[in-house]
């Protein structure tokens, strides 16, 4: 099974502030751990919210608002996705973020973990979108010449 694991945004991360070279090793090293294991399937950190957009749909018509949005607390920093046995092994996995080992600037971390969907969730899929989604799985989109 396949999860999400959500590092939630705080004032420091919407600055756009980088790592240090030391934040980088530390993460470096949890993320190579997770390589080690076979589980990790990809991961990324996000840009500000300031850099970004919104598109939400008004009585079905797409309405962009450009960042920044004011409620950090609902805004991701980055992820991890992750294929684990369990949601009690994702939840490991989550606990040894080594935040111990980052300077907290007075936050509180914060990941939350998502269960992704997998086919086998779906009753009925057709053919074309099994097809399509086991190519996304293998990083095959059709698209390669």
């Amino acid at each position: 099974m396949r999860f999400m694991m959500l590092l939630k945004a705080d004032k420091t991360t919407e600055t756009g502030a980088l790592p240090t070279q030391k934040d980088l090793e530390v993460m470096g090293k949890y993320n190579e751990e997770l390589v080690k294991a076979g589980v990790l399937l990809d991961a990324a950190g996000l840009q500000p919210s300031s850099k970004g957009a919104k598109v939400t749909f008004q009585n079905g018509k797409p309405q962009v608002t450009d960042g920044p949005f004011v409620e950090t607390k609902e805004l991701i920093a980055g992820y991890w996705m992750i294929r684990v046995k369990s949601k009690e092994e994702a939840i490991e996995w989550a606990k040894r973020v080594p935040f111990d080992r980052l300077p907290s600037n007075g936050r509180i971390p914060e990941i939350e973990l998502r269960q992704m969907f997998e086919l086998t969730d779906f009753p009925d899929v057709p053919p074309e979108v099994a097809k399509m989604e086991e190519s996304f799985n293998t990083g095959r989109t059709g698209q390669e010449k």
